[in-house]
């Protein structure tokens, strides 16, 4: 099997040695993004709704450039700061995501992220 390497120019360019997202077989892996807005070159870091939106958004660019949508997302992995802004996070995420075909997740607060920035997602989709 081999792995295909996707990167969508609206999405952040990788700040290590890793790319956004690795399709293998009918899998797409695609790593943790934070809020920069590839757009502007800046960290959107005023609220934590404006960091999660443009987490998800960054996420959909990905999604986008692998010809997929959040239908096809079937694990999510949230890494947050601060656990107190789970219920703000969790609305926000959850406009993205039918009730009832939601992916498996798990929510995890962390000590720091990358840039100082309060929430980091990566996830796993399918292709159908």
């Amino acid at each position: 099997m081999s792995k295909t390497i996707i990167n969508s120019p609206k999405a952040p360019a990788p700040i290590g040695p890793y790319q956004q997202a690795v399709k293998v077989g009918n899998m797409l892996f695609v790593s943790g993004q934070i809020p920069i807005d590839q757009a502007k070159g800046t960290i959107v870091s005023d609220t934590v709704e404006n960091e999660a939106k443009q987490v998800m958004t960054n996420l959909g660019y990905i999604l986008e450039a692998a010809g997929l949508t959040f239908e096809n997302v079937v694990k999510t992995s949230i890494f947050l700061k601060n656990m107190d802004d789970f219920q703000t996070i969790n609305k926000i995420y959850g406009a993205y995501f039918k009730e009832e075909t939601a992916p498996a997740r798990e929510t995890v607060q962390v000590a720091r992220l990358p840039r100082d920035v309060s929430v980091e997602i990566s996830i796993i989709a399918v292709y159908f």
